[in-house]
């Protein structure tokens, strides 16, 4: 019996973690990955002038970050067309789904996502004792007219949308996001993650007006910005719920070096139309070599790519295996019907010439 007496959402929760890091996995198997392709992360490297920006600030580190984001909050906003009362900054979007469920859900309360999305948010929902109702994707994509109808069935008080989607890489167009804001009860407040915004089509990115009542949006600098280490994160929304994160956050958890170097990497023009050209030539590479061994590559508006293995969950995770016993890391989504698909980060070519090497034994030792 242990000596510590938990609170008690906390013990009826089991003791784990949303994804485990390529460095325990690393650990466990005693050598380090030659291909690091599964946390979707941005290998072609952040905009120069923030490195260069974060050197110069790191002389300054015993410094504290400004608590109020300052300089950057302003520059997201002006970005946005928001005010900067628009917009909060925090440690990444995943810091900030956290603190928007302790802000806006009491325990019992309904929350709605789709069956297989993004994990972490439905960590959060689980760690403040919220009730979540989950949907099945549809032709592997979210269903926002699903989720909307589970919304107003169950009284939601939050719905969880990822566009472009994360694990499968589809895209809605933003004038169906809009059209789902319409269906949503009164009560309920999308939660919109575009984390991978920066690499969908224009017609992907909804028009909405920052001060909208039903919906909170979510953007990061750990993808297209390939700041994901720094973690900055930041939302924006209505001025009055923007302002109750100061009711609860951590309002000296932004780090002094992240805030500048996020601010140097968005005003990098250049720097982002690079990334983005890499990131689609990457993903013409992968679904190339998912050809050449009989896998498809799904459409994707991320910097990743869901390669259907046209079998079940069960050949998928056996295919992780056999690809981590070569030393290349990839994930895959965890519920049926779209656990058949593995899903693969872009990176520069000397890491997708040892996929395009990796893959044909991987499946051969399968056979």
């Amino acid at each position: 019996m242990t000596r510590f007496r938990f609170a008690p959402i906390a013990a009826a929760l089991p003791a784990t973690v949303p994804f485990t890091g390529p460095e325990a996995l690393e650990r466990r198997r005693g050598a380090p990955f030659r291909a690091r392709l599964g946390a979707n992360e941005n290998g072609f490297g952040p905009s120069p002038k923030a490195v260069e920006a974060m050197a110069r600030a790191s002389a300054e580190i015993w410094k504290y970050g400004d608590p109020d984001s300052h300089d950057l909050r302003h520059a997201l906003a002006a970005r946005h067309g928001a005010a900067p009362e628009n917009v909060m900054v925090g440690e990444g979007i995943d810091g900030l789904l956290g603190l928007l469920v302790r802000l806006m859900l009491a325990p019992g309360e309904v929350v709605v996502t789709s069956d297989g999305a993004y994990p972490t948010f439905n960590y959060h929902v689980a760690g403040f004792g919220g009730r979540l109702v989950k949907v099945p994707y549809r032709k592997d994509a979210e269903d926002p007219e699903a989720l909307a109808a589970a919304a107003h069935r169950h009284g939601a008080r939050l719905v969880y949308l990822a566009n472009p989607d994360n694990p499968m890489g589809s895209w809605h167009p933003g004038s169906r996001i809009e059209a789902m804001l319409d269906e949503l009860p009164a009560t309920g407040l999308l939660v919109l993650d575009e984390a991978y915004a920066e690499f969908a089509p224009a017609e992907a990115i909804p028009r909405i007006d920052p001060e909208d009542a039903r919906v909170i949006r979510f953007r990061t600098f750990s993808k297209a910005y390939a700041m994901a280490g720094a973690r900055v994160g930041y939302a924006i929304g209505p001025a009055e719920l923007i302002a109750g994160f100061d009711r609860i956050r951590n309002h000296f958890g932004m780090n002094r070096t992240a805030q500048i170097g996020a601010l140097a990497a968005l005003e990098d023009a250049d720097w982002l139309a690079h990334v983005r050209a890499e990131v689609a030539a990457a993903r013409d590479r992968i679904a190339a070599i998912a050809q050449s061994n009989g896998l498809t590559a799904l459409p994707s508006a991320t910097n990743f790519v869901a390669l259907d293995t046209h079998r079940d969950g069960a050949f998928a995770r056996a295919l992780l295996e056999a690809l981590a016993g070569q030393g290349v890391f990839v994930r895959m989504p965890g519920v049926a019907p779209l656990d058949r698909c593995i899903r693969v980060s872009c990176a520069p070519e000397p890491e997708l010439a040892v996929l395009a090497e990796a893959l044909p034994r991987a499946l051969k030792a399968l056979a």
